[in-house]
């Protein structure tokens, strides 16, 4: 009988969610479109990334990043949200921690507002619609900056 040390595993890279130390970063998702929430959230556990929590606007992404912190380790920050967009959000999210990793969500056309944001300390963007690839991309380049 065979065992699994006959089959050379060919996807032996560890996946991109893992820190060195062999836990999962923890990911908060800011984002009023339910879709998008679940499809980063899928894309990111799908990677070995932990969804430590979601909120739905700005002014719940502030208070839900208090909450975690020091336990969070990204923060998906859609740019149009209600209440409160995530310009704004992002803002007040570095005035309490420096050192948050911010990544903005951003349909396409919002240019200014991805601008403002990288200025404002996000670490990077990703235009919508979704890629799995470029998401993972992007936040494992933020993760290491």
């Amino acid at each position: 009988m065979r065992t699994k040390g006959d089959f050379p595993n060919l996807n032996s890279k560890e996946p991109d969610g893992l820190k060195p130390d062999g836990g999962s970063y923890r990911v908060l998702i800011v984002d009023d479109s339910m879709f998008i929430a679940k499809q980063l959230g899928q894309i990111l556990t799908s990677a070995g990334f932990e969804i430590a929590g979601t909120a739905s606007n700005g002014e719940e992404g502030i208070e839900k990043y208090k909450e975690l912190h020091p336990n969070v380790d990204l923060v998906t920050m859609d740019i149009t949200m209600p209440k409160m967009d995530g310009v704004t959000a992002l803002e007040k999210i570095m005035e309490f921690d420096k050192e948050a990793v911010v990544i903005m969500i951003s349909a396409l056309g919002k240019n200014d507002l991805v601008k403002r944001s990288l200025m404002a300390g996000a670490k990077n963007y990703i235009i919508k619609p979704l890629d799995r690839a470029k998401v993972l991309e992007r936040v494992v380049l933020a993760l290491k900056k």
